[in-house]
């Protein structure tokens, strides 16, 4: 889907419609959908409704990750047309990571079960931290990487066309290279808050792995779907930090009680549809 999805159907640079996004988001959740059906008849009830709550768990908390990419395309001023496919490459990169991270996560937990409550205390941390960070700004500029890349890496002044390296005479580093590298840093840490809370439902890595996929494989079509709506999700962070803290709960609690996996995903879109339906009844102030 990725290869028709760049080679096909977006092989020239565009600028991505509402109405185009829209129906991509919806096809990658009913790929998502079609999925969890297979693996009911594949593993059972239990492993589907596990994939089913970890892929809502990510897809909901990947939403927190729009808002951070609309601050980088804006802070870059990367054109509208580049940005689907700086997000492809984003997202392909964030694959091979993140089933990285899986793997260690699903392995350590196994061979030291204490891991489960720093992972919950993570948790909790990140959801207060959520909850009180509110409208803080965000410096891409003082991402690590980026500066080092800076030091080490001569970049162009302006875009190139849809490159990412050029000539001239020595090679250059176009901006769409410094982009791509703040997105894939930016997602690296956000994993570290998504990931925990999928293990904190299944340590089965096929299932961790696959919901993560479906939820990233969506993300990008996503981002142009709501980019335009983002300021009409003012209490979405409250919603993600609640979501946050439970599933941190339920790890920490794990060894004095199992919460069902069907309590949890109805926690889990029970607090994002209240947060959402906040947002919308109760709308944020503009400022006179």
């Amino acid at each position: 889907m990725l290869v028709l999805d760049l080679g096909v159907f977006n092989r020239r640079a565009h600028s991505i419609t509402f109405r185009e996004a829209l129906g991509w988001s919806g096809m990658w959740m009913g790929l998502a959908s079609a999925f969890a059906v297979l693996v009911y008849f594949w593993h059972g009830r239990a492993a589907s409704l596990e994939f089913a709550t970890g892929y809502l768990i990510e897809l909901s908390l990947s939403i927190d990750n729009l808002f951070v990419f609309l601050v980088i395309f804006r802070y870059f001023r990367v054109p509208n047309k580049l940005q689907h496919r700086v997000l492809f490459w984003g997202i392909l990169g964030a694959l091979i990571t993140r089933g990285a991270f899986i793997l260690a996560g699903v392995s350590l937990i196994q061979r030291f079960h204490w891991l489960v409550y720093l992972f919950g205390v993570l948790l909790v941390y990140s959801g207060i931290k959520l909850m009180r960070q509110g409208d803080e700004e965000i410096d891409p500029e003082k991402n690590p990487l980026l500066k080092l890349f800076r030091k080490w890496i001569p970049v162009t002044d302006d875009y190139v066309g849809e490159k990412f390296w050029v000539r001239r005479p020595g090679l250059y580093a176009t901006p769409l290279v410094v982009v791509l590298l703040v997105v894939e840093t930016t997602d690296i840490l956000f994993a570290v808050d998504s990931i925990p809370a999928v293990l904190a439902i299944t340590l089965n890595a096929f299932i961790v792995y696959t919901s993560n996929v479906f939820a990233i494989l969506g993300l990008r079509s996503m981002y142009f779907a709501v980019a335009g709506m983002m300021d009409l999700f003012e209490y979405l962070h409250y919603g993600l930090s609640i979501v946050l803290i439970l599933i941190g709960a339920k790890m920490l609690a794990s060894h004095y009680y199992t919460v069902p996996t069907v309590i949890a995903l109805g926690a889990v879109a029970g607090v994002l549809v209240i947060s959402v339906l906040a947002s919308v009844i109760f709308p944020k102030k503009t400022k006179a």
